[in-house]
């Protein structure tokens, strides 16, 4: 595809007599409006090199550059020199790459041989899979796949919370209280029911939190009644969880939780004591990162217990050394940065030059619209509720609108569950933000159903008209408007799919077909297409092909289905 900003580059490069093309490419902006161009160049930088001003400089470069067949003009205004795009090559090289590549257009391969790891989801054990889950799981799932479309050998971890001081709980709960036939009926509410009433009774009862504290110890020594209990409460559990993750079409290349590092840890610690790194502290151990703002790492706690820092630690050597990771990236709550923060300085203190590619990705928090969500008091939303209602209201809006629409039941999955996702990843992560059914259900303005039924469109307006991939079509009949305008964002993709991965942040793809949407439907509703005369109609119905294979990859990066029918 032309990249029509290094040709801007190139075309300022020869008649610019001193500067060279990165500062020159740093100096080119995009003008708020397509009628001020494409790019712009601002030469405020070129008057020391001329001694002219800046005005001046816009006027005698412009007479001088040669912008080829790839700009229709080449304009200054002040100190600027704009540079409007040829439409016709701008339909030629974005239609022309897009059924060239197919689903591939906007992939590169700089991930080439290049492994990254994704953590994400990561529940506890013998805890609901809340609404709260859901980011963590979707955000995740959006950057394992953006990162394998970029051409990395990309790997899923789900480091499930199997471990810590409320095993200790949960067995000591269940040897008071406990019933295996009940749990094993409805395991996740019976295994919460269990965990609210130990916390409520430990409350009034000092020796219920020695008992818990008594159950992990005895787990990490490697008690026979202990392990047994830990592995039927993770079995169930796992179980349990795999309903939503089959539910939101999610898998995993591992399940690994913290228990798989409790062997691994005492060589850590001993490398950290030999790395002069530990100091004792009360009882317990602990690393001081007083000098870089930080307060201390705890290490082991004063009973001998260890805590997530240190599994953190030997989770992170272990993945260098199994899988020697370009990007170690961590889909995890903003309420961990410092628990974060402490244990990558802690890896660099240990001499470990790939602290740097161990990478937090922080999102915001989900809360209730009548507080926060808590599992000690039992105040949670069960994911799997959350998506067999959506997958029933859009059921019930199936029923409405289209009752004779094949596999009702499988549409309406795609889009419930997509209308989902689609909420979570369109707002920028980190921000909090509180869940309300009403909004999450809704399918008006900028939602995933409006992007999908615009797919769905599309592969229907292409069916009425016949169309035929290998038709050549005439580019520069592509030239009103509304046209222009839809074939600029397709032309975007690719670089926006870059630097979603750059960034972490999937939800600029979300935006972004949203905005290739609203142009589609502009086009779409100002543009005929099937009632053009012929070779307008096999332009624009390729221009709807295009279009149609764009949304289906950028719904698929974010882990969306984009039915052909809706």
């Amino acid at each position: 595809m032309i990249d029509f900003k290094q040709e801007v580059v190139n075309a300022i490069f020869e008649v610019s007599n001193g500067l060279d093309k990165e500062e020159i490419e740093s100096l080119i902006e995009t003008p708020p409006s397509y009628d001020m161009g494409d790019y712009a160049f601002a030469c405020f930088r070129l008057a020391k090199i001329f001694r002219k001003d800046p005005k001046s400089i816009a006027e005698e470069l412009t007479k001088k550059i040669d912008g080829g067949d790839f700009f229709e003009a080449i304009e200054n205004v002040g100190p600027y020199i704009n540079f409007f795009i040829n439409k016709s090559k701008l339909a030629e090289t974005v239609i022309e790459s897009i059924k060239e590549r197919g689903a591939k257009f906007g992939s590169t391969n700089m991930g080439q041989g290049r492994k990254a790891l994704v953590e994400f989801s990561s529940p506890n054990i013998a805890k609901p899979f809340h609404i709260g889950h859901i980011r963590s799981t979707v955000i995740g799932n959006s950057l394992y796949k953006i990162f394998k479309f970029q051409g990395f050998d990309t790997e899923r971890l789900n480091h499930l919370g199997d471990y810590g001081t409320q095993f200790g709980m949960l067995i000591a709960a269940y040897k008071k209280w406990g019933d295996m036939e009940v749990i094993e009926s409805d395991p996740i509410n019976e295994l919460l029911k269990l965990y609210v009433k130990f916390n409520e009774e430990a409350e009034k009862d000092e020796e219920l939190k020695e008992e818990a504290r008594y159950w992990f110890k005895e787990l990490e020594a490697g008690n026979e009644e202990a392990l047994e209990l830990w592995q039927w409460i993770r079995d169930v559990s796992l179980k349990e969880f795999n309903k939503v993750y089959d539910l939101l079409g999610i898998e995993f290349d591992s399940y690994t939780g913290e228990s798989f590092y409790s062997d691994k840890m005492p060589r850590v610690i001993k490398e950290m004591e030999e790395k002069g790194l530990l100091q004792e502290s009360e009882g317990a151990v602990i690393i001081d990162l007083e000098e870089y703002g930080m307060p201390p790492a705890l290490i082991k706690k004063s009973d001998g217990s260890t805590l997530y820092t240190t599994r953190d630690i030997a989770a992170a050597i272990y993945r260098k050394e199994h899988y020697d990771f370009y990007k170690n990236i961590y889909v995890v709550g903003s309420q961990q940065n410092l628990h974060f923060k402490q244990w990558i300085k802690v890896i660099e203190l240990m001499g470990y030059d790939w602290a740097d590619d161990c990478v937090h990705v922080p999102f915001g928090m989900v809360s209730l619209e009548d507080g926060t969500l808590s599992t000690r008091r039992g105040r949670v939303v069960f994911l799997e509720d959350v998506l067999e209602k959506a997958i029933e209201s859009t059921l019930e809006i199936i029923e409405e609108r289209n009752p004779d629409l094949n596999n009702k039941e499988e549409v309406a999955k795609e889009v419930g569950i997509g209308a989902i996702i689609f909420q979570e990843l369109f707002n920028n992560r980190i921000k909090d933000y509180v869940f309300s059914w009403e909004k999450t259900l809704s399918f008006e303005g900028e939602t995933g159903p409006y992007v999908q039924y615009t797919h769905a469109r599309a592969n229907s307006l292409l069916k009425k008209g016949n169309f035929k991939l290998d038709e050549e079509i005439d580019h520069s009949l592509l030239n009103q408007d509304n046209e222009v305008s839809l074939l600029r964002f397709l032309y975007q993709f690719p670089a926006v799919v870059t630097d979603a991965l750059n960034k972490y942040e999937p939800s600029i793809i979300t935006r972004h077909i949203v905005e290739i949407t609203k142009a589609f439907n502009k086009f779409y509703n100002s543009c005929p297409v099937l009632s053009a005369e012929e070779e307008l109609r096999k332009a624009r119905l390729m221009l709807v092909y295009v279009t149609k294979v764009v949304l289906k990859t950028g719904l698929d990066l974010l882990g969306i289905a984009a039915p052909d029918r809706m």
